[in-house]
């Protein structure tokens, strides 16, 4: 903690997110209990400002809520891995932020006739439609898609001001094989 308060120059962490490392459900409170108990100390001190969590289960989320306040929570999520999905809704619900870990898939970018086609129609990349598509999912979704390409990163951008039409987000949210044409874009 205080070797990134150095590092950065900075007197304080805006937001810190314990990251769970354990896949036990039974224990899900108490495994995160330790952790969280430090950075909520060290939130009470003034060097972190906020606490989010990651790669949790709801129960460890509502474990964790017992301790201290959390502002976001970042676990895997995208088009293809949709697990979370009534977990977003319920942390909409509470303003709390989602931050989905391989919003494009990670070392696997997401592919599928149905992104593809969608992409070709709107004249955009799949990740910009796939970003989009993340973007209208919730209101609290919070989107860090990492890049080392410049290019990427404006692609990245544009996603935001990319127009997906419902019946998109919902072929694409239901997982659905599209066979659109662009007269249903209208």
């Amino acid at each position: 903690m205080h070797d990134n308060l150095r590092n950065l120059d900075v007197d304080v962490l805006d937001v810190v997110n314990l990251r769970n490392m354990f896949d036990d459900s039974d224990r899900a409170g108490e495994l995160i209990e330790a952790g969280l108990t430090v950075l909520a100390d060290l939130q009470r001190h003034g060097l972190v400002r906020h606490i989010g969590l990651s790669n949790v289960t709801p129960a460890q989320i509502a474990a964790g809520r017992r301790i201290c306040d959390i502002v976001c929570v970042q676990n895997h999520y995208n088009l293809a891995h949709r697990i979370d999905d009534v977990l977003i809704n319920r942390l909409a619900n509470d303003q709390i932020a989602y931050v989905p870990f391989c919003p494009l898939g990670g070392f696997a970018p997401l592919q599928s006739s149905a992104l593809t086609h969608v992409a070709r129609l709107l004249n955009a990349t799949t990740a910009q439609v796939a970003l989009a598509w993340l973007l209208r999912r919730a209101p609290n979704m919070l989107l860090i898609p990492g890049t080392s390409s410049v290019t990427h990163l404006r692609e990245n951008i544009a996603a935001a001001e990319l127009n997906l039409p419902d019946t998109v987000i919902e072929a694409l949210g239901a997982g659905a094989s599209l066979a659109l044409n662009s007269r249903k874009f209208d």
